[in-house]
């Protein structure tokens, strides 16, 4: 019997090739997003993951079709940039209830089932900005390391339903990501790093690795028989983790400004 899986944000980048890299490998899959349509042999629902309702409508969808949801990947999520003095608070707001909430809704749309079944999978797609803060990603340093505390603390809530959760922490991908990402340019004229910082980080992006890279992971952590809490993707990121757990906050924070030239890094008034 195959396994049913849902992907949220499953029409481009991460999603998708995760998306198509477990349909290859057995499961039968649902793609949730905003916009999109059937590819493959994916199945699409128009669900907006930051309406619990509209979540909720698509779930009970899939439940009906196949009376089961074996995994959930909560993959939808985009990213803004800019000096926390400068966002706009909706931005802000919004960067967390797609990033964050929108995973929570995904959650409570999908555990009924899975607590009924007493089996199923979720996976959260976090990133290496959650242990490790990126200057002016701050909305998205903090939505991730969010996500990683729900994975964890939720891991033990549903431990004993049979349901196991891990996050995913990739670190650069080549998607779409990057040109979706909204960028503000407010407070440059202060903080002189703002640009130089975000070409750096946008350049790294569009150099490294493949979305298929991610989905390769996503797939060993829905096949596991016992996923682990936390996945790295890629050896130089699983490198920086490790330093995380190893190296004073401090120090790690100051990597952060690693690729920063020195004239454009920020300095304390005198």
């Amino acid at each position: 019997m195959k396994k049913i899986a849902i992907v949220t944000g499953g029409s481009s980048g991460i999603g998708k090739a995760a998306a198509l890299m477990l349909c290859e490998n057995g499961y039968t899959v649902y793609e949730f997003s905003r916009r999109g349509e059937n590819y493959g042999s994916i199945f699409h629902i128009t669900a907006d993951v930051t309406n619990p309702a509209s979540i909720a409508a698509a779930a009970a969808k899939v439940i009906e079709k196949e009376g089961r949801i074996d995994l959930l990947v909560n993959n939808a999520g985009f990213g803004i940039s800019g000096p926390v003095e400068f966002t706009d608070p909706a931005d802000a707001h919004a960067q967390l209830e797609v990033n964050f909430y929108g995973a929570f809704n995904c959650i409570q749309a999908v555990l009924p089932q899975m607590r009924a079944q007493a089996s199923g999978r979720i996976i959260n797609l976090s990133s290496v900005a959650a242990p490790i803060a990126i200057p002016y990603q701050s909305f998205y340093s903090a939505a991730k390391a969010a996500i990683n505390s729900l994975t964890l603390a939720l891991r033990n809530e549903v431990r004993p339903f049979g349901i196991q959760v891990c996050a995913v922490q990739p670190g650069d991908i080549r998607t779409g990501f990057t040109a979706a990402r909204k960028k503000s340019h407010a407070g440059s004229h202060i903080y002189k790093s703002l640009d130089r910082a975000v070409a750096v980080m946008e350049h790294d992006e569009q150099n490294g690795m493949a979305p298929e890279a991610v989905a390769k992971v996503i797939l060993k952590a829905a096949n596991a028989k016992k996923c682990r809490a936390l996945y790295t993707v890629g050896a130089q990121y699983k490198l920086f983790t490790l330093i995380n757990k190893l190296l004073p906050a401090t120090t790690v924070n100051w990597l952060g400004w690693a690729d920063i030239p020195a004239d454009t890094a920020p300095k304390q008034n005198r």
